[in-house]
């Protein structure tokens, strides 16, 4: 139906005769009979120059025969690949017509979300959402060719699984042939992968839809896409280097540059100088230690476990209700309270200066390197919260829109294996139970010190988004046995939630390790998209319904009888 797509023509096609398919956009008027129209597909827009157009509408679908002819110099458009030509149509067909759109299609108009989802085939149509598939399409194509010349095969593994332990709630699907009983939809395909290296794939990988019932975020949908690997007698920098060239590859399809090579840093390192496990290093602010200057002090706030600091260049101005305003955010994260300073020529001002030696003073100003002009934030409490806040209200202040500051990927390495122990005294594991121990940490399972076990578990960061983990994973019987043994997790308990898996290893595993990134997280930060429902052609909105279909919603009782189903009233 048409010999050419609309954004590809150019000067050098001038004289040809063409046909283009496409929707109508904007129709300009010129004289009576004469009118100017935009036509628009996939590819881009083209100027349309038609005798007598007062039946095409906006978003009408027409078919344009004409030929392409060089636009007088003072009509040119710079601002379109196509701004150059314009087509002189001898011949328009109306193909379908169309009811005005639901909202303006140009990306200069704030559109209300579930208007959008409600109406996603006319979204999609927007530049804007064309753009995004488009990245993504480059960027699963670039994955995919990236882990290939790295010897990967994809392997698909199955949607309706068991139920497995994965730390989110399952989705789960009902069995019509055994009533009572369910599917789970995977959370992960995680023991599969496991399997496929026992099973002698060698290097495996899966761009893989995954599903968890978890509350929806800017980064987070009940389904997503990961790009899922798995590698056999490899350790864990081999691993992170299958990995960091992969995403090179995705970036580089998208920018025309390839990052160069991704830095390290320990999870607490991390921890002590920017309070997160996913910082985000495209900015300052980082958390200075203060405890040792406050070691003597007679000011009872400051008599705590830690005490840390962030230096605000310049934050001076701030008002005193934004100052008690960020002081009650910080009260809702956890803190007991916010120290601020503001820095001054003769001195610091603030509240609790008055409780504060000169020599403290002098001290925190020299090891802050405070200037005239910028605002501290102290926090004193236990270690782990004065991190935490301190992260959040970095972030707050500081973090930059996801078009500023480039991309800056960072590995983050050498994870605790436990995070904590709970109240029946177990530890409770840092990521799944299949993390293989630091080696050099493996005989301080016996000790006790529990919570000093380092993990061979790795993530990957970008601009303070965590794209995705991994680890080398337990491949020997006798500490997988001694990790389920801490957990609490009897042997009856383990054959009963992995016994699969664990049966498997029976037959010979190898040594192996893997790792799982978010595609649609990538592709957002690629596409300079805070959200990544931006880059996901039909997602949920933030309660997690579907406009599109309503779902979801009720089935029909014969439905329910079908499935050995029955509705439980609505609670009250």
């Amino acid at each position: 139906m048409r010999t050419d797509r609309c954004g590809d023509l150019r000067l050098e096609d001038q004289g040809r005769t063409v046909t283009l398919c496409g929707w109508v956009g904007r129709r300009r008027e010129h004289g009576e009979h004469l009118a100017f129209v935009d036509l628009r597909d996939r590819s881009g827009i083209v100027q349309v120059v038609v005798d007598g157009a007062a039946d095409l509408r906006s978003e009408y679908v027409i078919q344009v025969e004409g030929t392409v002819r060089q636009r007088p110099n003072d009509t040119a458009n710079a601002s379109l690949a196509t701004g150059d030509i314009e087509i002189d149509a001898q011949k328009v067909t109306v193909l379908s017509a169309a009811e005005p759109p639901p909202f303006p299609l140009d990306d200069r108009t704030d559109i209300d979300e579930t208007l959008r989802l409600r109406h996603r085939y006319v979204d999609l149509r927007r530049a804007r959402m064309q753009r995004n598939l488009a990245v993504r399409a480059q960027v699963n194509s670039a994955v995919r060719t990236a882990m290939e010349e790295q010897g990967f095969i994809e392997v698909e593994t199955p949607m309706l699984i068991a139920s497995t332990p994965e730390g989110a709630r399952d989705f789960v699907v009902p069995s019509r042939k055994e009533p009572g009983s369910f599917y789970a939809l995977p959370q992960s395909p995680q023991l599969f992968k496991q399997l496929c290296m026992i099973g002698g794939v060698d290097r495996y990988y899966q761009i893989a839809r995954c599903l968890r019932d978890e509350d929806l975020r800017a980064d987070r949908q009940f389904e997503f896409m990961q790009l899922d690997a798995e590698a056999s007698f490899v350790n864990q920098e081999d691993v992170l280097a299958f990995i960091s060239y992969t995403v090179a590859s995705a970036t580089e399809s998208v920018t025309g540059q390839r990052p160069g090579e991704i830095p390290q840093i320990s999870w607490l390192e991390a921890q002590e100088r920017f309070g997160s496990d996913k910082p985000d290093t495209r900015f300052g602010m980082e958390l200075v230690e203060l405890t040792e200057v406050f070691a003597g002090t007679e000011f009872r706030a400051f008599q705590a476990d830690c005490i840390k600091g962030i230096r605000i260049p310049g934050g001076a101005d701030l008002s005193r209700n934004r100052l008690d305003d960020l002081t009650e955010q910080c009260k809702q994260w956890g803190a007991k309270g916010l120290v601020w300073m503001r820095v001054e020529a003769d001195g610091l001002n603030s509240p609790v200066a008055k409780f504060l030696t000169d020599n403290e003073q002098s001290a925190l100003r020299q090891t802050m390197e405070a200037q005239e002009g910028d605002l501290l934030f102290l926090v004193a409490d236990e270690r782990p919260a004065v991190r935490h806040i301190l992260g959040l209200l970095r972030i707050e202040m500081g973090r930059p829109p996801v078009t500023e500051g480039g991309l800056n990927f960072l590995w983050v390495v050498d994870f605790p294996l436990f995070e904590g122990i709970d109240e029946a005294g177990n530890p409770q594991p840092a990521h799944h139970p299949f993390t293989m121990p630091h080696e050099e940490d493996l005989e301080l399972l016996a000790s006790g010190d529990l919570l000093n076990i380092r993990s061979q578990a790795y993530d990957l960061v970008l601009n303070g988004w965590e794209l995705g983990s991994g680890s080398v994973r337990i491949h020997r019987g006798e500490i997988q046995q001694q990790i389920f043994s801490l957990l609490g997790i009897s042997p009856e308990e383990a054959q009963e939630k992995f016994g699969f898996l664990l049966d498997a290893f029976r037959y010979g595993a190898p040594p192996h390790a893997g790792f799982a990134f978010g595609m649609d997280r990538l592709i957002a930060i690629l596409a300079g998209e805070e959200n990544i429902r931006e880059v996901i052609a039909y997602p949920k909105t933030q309660s997690g319904a579907d406009p599109l279909t309503s779902a979801p919603n009720p089935i029909d009782d014969r439905h329910l009888e079908e499935l050995g189903l029955r509705v439980l009233p609505p609670r009250q």
